[in-house]
């Protein structure tokens, strides 16, 4: 089975690219068992530290909006270490290995602002309701029977698979189990900012407030300083968790330097509820506590008034805008064009598939532009561009990575992805391509064709090659069967 995969990649990727010697050894590589984190012995282009993607549109994503129409990206050891023309790049990377773009779109991996990943295997469970109805009555419930660390391991390597065929090379999450997902995380080799989950009730992974306290504080500390994962704090929202939790908290956040995560103004129901409790609307109720600062990113952020848009620009806090969620649950629909007007660091999410219901961010790109300008009235509003940067450098400003990811800079964590530009939907193109247009209105996640993460290649030609597809699909299967029957083994 092994040999006859190995036949098909090479004759699937050209022989042109193998060399005489990785041919001729591909009958004993066939037989090594010594693994790499996918479970079997690594292909060239997987453990390439020497690559150049080259002949496509470069789309820097810089702060000068640079566009290379025949350009090239030149990675060595994780890092960028060129963008330029091709004509320049390649006799300079001669020796490297060659991921060709075909005429393609080179660009900034997607940055998924905030979603719940393992929640892929509560997909379509409980649609067409209300945010408290839904969350109260459909997934607490059901979290509270099904999830252990298996089925969030299992929800993990899906939505991971999911993500990484999509061109989502970073992903913000929170759940229960933490140190799994990132376990996960760092065999399928995504970068992924992930907080460990705090709520005043009992949670799958924690009994009690002190648990989940010491279970975060042993998480934190494991991953600190790990080149793709980036560990965090989660308090579930402002009514799930007290005042004083949430202070001490963000009390732990800042003393271990690490990131909050939190959902914020995301409906009606939430803001009422506050209101109701301190006399306060979500946004002010957390400045009142002091914890609005640079390490909070904030989720939904469906009703902030002016004042409060103002205040969170000044605060400098990140906002990750979930469209399509927020439109599901008839939530509403977020200022995004005067929070970003305002200066806020505004991105994208999915929010988790129990609610969207997939993680398709180039859906997410479409939505939220349209979206913005059927509100306002203005289709002037968040353009193409700004779509695009939502997904990329800005979801990098908002999650505070802006220095290491969100465009293709010299210097920068070598996070790209290739996207092809001729599906019959991309088509025609006008002869000076606008590849903002292209990405934000007509491209698909099936577009995506390479993905690149720290430097490695991790899709290859559309195939995700960190991840057993067919597994991972058995295994979401056989948990998703014990959820519709009813028991919890």
């Amino acid at each position: 089975m092994i040999f006859r995969t190995m036949i098909s990649d090479i004759l699937s990727t050209g022989l042109r690219r193998i060399s005489p010697c990785a041919l001729a050894g591909c009958l004993a590589l066939a037989c090594q068992t010594a693994p790499d984190w996918a479970g079997r012995a690594q292909t060239e282009s997987e453990s390439a530290t020497h690559l150049l993607v080259t002949g496509g549109t470069v789309v820097t994503m810089d702060d000068e909006g640079t566009v290379i129409p025949d350009g090239a990206v030149a990675i060595e050891d994780g890092r960028i270490t060129a963008v330029g023309p091709r004509a320049e790049l390649q006799p300079a990377h001669a020796e490297a290995y060659q991921v060709s773009a075909d005429g393609g779109v080179i660009m900034p991996g997607l940055i998924n602002a905030h979603t719940h990943v393992p929640m892929v295997l509560f997909r379509g469970l409980a649609d067409d309701l209300e945010l408290m109805d839904w969350l109260e009555n459909h997934i607490f419930p059901a979290e509270a029977e099904h999830v252990d660390e298996e089925f969030v391991r299992v929800g993990t390597r899906l939505a991971c698979l999911e993500m990484l065929r999509g061109g989502i090379t970073t992903f913000v999450d929170g759940y229960y189990f933490e140190d799994a997902i990132a376990e996960e995380v760092e065999a399928c080799g995504m970068r992924a900012v992930l907080g460990s989950t705090l709520i005043d009730f009992p949670a799958p992974d924690n009994e009690t407030w002190e648990e989940a306290i010491a279970y975060a504080r042993a998480f934190i500390e494991k991953w600190r300083g790990h080149s793709t994962i980036t560990a965090a704090l989660g308090p579930h929202s402002s009514y799930t968790v007290s005042a004083e939790h949430l202070v001490e908290a963000h009390a732990i956040a800042t003393a271990l330097d690490v990131p909050l995560l939190i959902h914020l103004a995301e409906d009606r129901g939430e803001i009422e509820r506050v209101t109701q409790a301190t006399g306060m609307t979500s946004v002010d109720y957390l400045e009142s506590l002091g914890i609005l600062d640079q390490r909070v990113l904030a989720a939904h952020m469906v009703f902030p008034s002016p004042s409060e848009i103002e205040l969170l620009a000044h605060r400098d806090v990140g906002v990750a805008h979930c469209p399509q969620s927020n439109m599901k649950i008839a939530a509403g629909v977020a200022p995004v064009a005067a929070m970003i007007e305002a200066g806020v660091a505004v991105g994208l999410g999915t929010d988790g598939a129990a609610s969207n219901n997939d993680l398709n961010l180039w859906e997410e790109i479409d939505t939220a532009a349209k979206l913005a300008k059927v509100t306002t009235g203005d289709p002037t509003v968040l353009d193409a561009r700004q779509a695009i940067a939502m997904a990329t450098i800005e979801g990098a400003r908002a999650i505070g990575m802006a220095a290491d990811i969100g465009s293709l800079e010299v210097g920068k964590r070598a996070d790209l992805i290739v996207v092809s530009a001729d599906g019959f939907h991309q088509q025609p193109q006008p002869a000076a391509l606008n590849p903002y247009s292209l990405l934000a209105y007509a491209t698909k996640a099936s577009d995506v064709r390479h993905v690149i993460v720290e430097g490695r290649l991790v899709v290859e030609n559309g195939r995700v090659l960190t991840l057993d597809a067919d597994t991972v699909l058995e295994e979401a299967t056989a948990i998703r069967r014990r959820i519709t029957d009813g028991s919890s083994h």
